[in-house]
């Protein structure tokens, strides 16, 4: 385990790939030598199949730049949004908007915190692509009003649609 904790670790820098296969040959040893582990053979069973089952999406980190290594780590990021949306809104739960806008409000805010954009950064913003992702997201949007029109009045609601 510790020997897979610090491969996993990567403090050498090393590629995808190659941490891919110092990983794939500890846990082929793991497997070839699982009969002489004695007690802790059934321990071996669950980690290898464990990994398994997370394999496919255990080295996407290493190859995408700033990618949280750990579930912890996009926990926080998650996390850290809501504690700043909850000081700039006032309120105790995720506004409206953030559930409307999330896709693009999270993205947002992260990289603003990482890098705040200059007035020439705002500047150079296709105002295309700004409305095709405005015309994306205005379903949900719509959808929301008509949900709360409905909680308001749902026999005005349901008249409106019949005409």
């Amino acid at each position: 385990m510790h020997r897979a904790a610090h491969i996993l670790g990567n403090t050498a820098g090393e590629t995808a790939g190659a941490v891919r296969r110092r990983f794939d040959g500890l846990i082929g040893a793991m497997a070839r030598y699982r009969n002489e582990a004695g007690g802790l053979a059934g321990a071996i069973d669950h980690f290898l199949k464990v990994t398994r089952s997370y394999r496919p999406g255990l080295f996407h980190c290493y190859a995408v730049a700033g990618l949280p290594r750990t579930n912890n780590d996009l926990e926080q990021m998650f996390g850290s949004q809501r504690y700043h949306e909850r000081r700039a809104t006032g309120r105790k739960a995720a506004s409206p908007a953030l559930v409307l806008r999330g896709e693009v409000r999270l993205i947002a805010a992260t990289a603003t915190r990482l890098h705040p954009p200059t007035a020439r950064d705002l500047g150079r913003v296709s105002r295309e692509r700004w409305r095709d992702l405005r015309q994306r997201l205005e379903p949900r949007r719509l959808a929301r009003t008509l949900r709360t029109r409905f909680r308001r009045d749902p026999a005005g609601y349901l008249a409106a649609l019949e005409h």
